[in-house]
């Protein structure tokens, strides 16, 4: 595991500098956990703050790494109580919550999918349940939500929805969060100091080194406001991308809305016709008669029965088997439905969510 606070990323300065940066950054920095407190202002018009002299300069001098010192110490705190762990089985990534009622930024390769079930964890190792929204998978850029009822710490974004209106420029000073091979209560996110080196349409290079882990985690600016998302991470700086703000505000109410956009290299869109409810039905005078089940499929763990008769697939009458046939070449993985069965005389109704064949 690479420490957490490395300053060998500066690769635009002499070595004279790098070293001397390393000596006034790491003698300021310790693994506290985050504070929790939150702002209250809308994160969309936080005004933004007055830009840094030093991001103008290209080699900066001792009274300037105390000044990036300082900024850094300010604005650490906060940035760290919004970064989060993301989890989904065994795979790990990070995010970053960016409204007070949970709202969370993250890569699409992370998320993977749309309506998929996650697990947030905090920086004080609090577990919460979210679920994913929309992503970009053509820009690797992703939204969920945490879906347990709270407050949330949060960071603001950059408000520009423009490319050229953006504040950042190149050779910025930024600094990266992330929990870097999986979260680690003890050791908190990983904090990382470097400059943009590369500013594409979609895409920001920043000299923060970033491993596995870290994808999907923030980049901030030196002021606290949240610039990017990580997107690839490598061992060599040439392979650590960002997702630029102005990429998600360009998406933003369609991810908001659940959208899988784009047919892009970071998610795969599940293939529709190829859901599975797992039953068996034969015509029966009210609907179709369920004949078989499979106890591990979804119907089966919804409690629908051999002998339950379906009258109704999302309000859609059923007649006879060519209508769910019909029915389910539409469906994909992960989307949800709702079943109108009949049990006797009891009228049952039950939602699931679809999982593939």
């Amino acid at each position: 595991m690479q420490n957490p606070l490395n300053m060998n990323t500066i690769t635009c300065s002499p070595n004279a500098i790098r070293r001397a940066l390393r000596l006034f950054i790491s003698l300021s920095f310790s693994a506290s956990l985050a504070c929790s407190a939150s702002a209250q202002e809308n994160n969309l018009t936080h005004t933004t703050a007055e830009r840094p002299y030093f991001n103008d300069k290209k080699v900066p001098e001792a009274k300037d790494l105390l000044a990036i010192q300082k900024l850094l110490q300010k604005n650490k705190d906060k940035a760290r109580a919004a970064t989060v762990g993301i989890q989904q089985g065994s795979a790990s990534g990070s995010g970053v919550i960016i409204s007070e009622d949970g709202l969370v930024l993250s890569a699409a390769h992370v998320t993977a999918g749309v309506n998929i079930e996650l697990t947030v964890i905090m920086e004080d190792g609090t577990k919460h349940n979210a679920i994913s929204l929309g992503l970009n998978s053509d820009n690797d850029a992703a939204m969920l939500q945490i879906t347990d009822k709270g407050k949330y710490p949060f960071v603001h974004i950059e408000p520009e929805k423009l490319e050229k209106n953006a504040s950042t420029k190149l050779g910025d000073w930024v600094f990266s969060l992330g929990h870097s091979g999986g979260f680690n209560k003890n050791r908190g996110s990983g904090l990382r100091l470097g400059r943009l080196g590369r500013i594409d349409t979609n895409t920001f290079q920043s000299d923060c080194s970033l491993i596995g882990g870290d994808s999907g985690g923030p980049l901030f600016d030196i002021n606290g406001m949240l610039i990017g998302i990580h997107s690839r991470v490598g061992v060599v700086t040439e392979m650590n991308m960002h997702v630029p703000m102005y990429v998600f505000h360009k998406y933003w109410d369609r991810m908001k809305k659940g959208e899988f956009i784009g047919n892009g290299p970071f998610a795969t869109k599940p293939k529709k016709g190829a859901a599975f409810i797992g039953i068996a039905v034969e015509d029966a005078p009210n609907g179709l008669k369920i004949i078989d089940i499979d106890k591990t499929s979804p119907a089966g763990k919804a409690g629908v029965q051999i002998g339950d008769i379906l009258t109704m697939i999302d309000k859609i009458p059923l007649k006879q088997k060519n209508d769910l046939a019909k029915f389910m070449k539409n469906k994909a993985e992960r989307d949800k439905i709702t079943l109108s069965i009949l049990r006797g005389k009891e009228k049952i109704q039950t939602e699931l969510k679809l999982v593939a064949r």
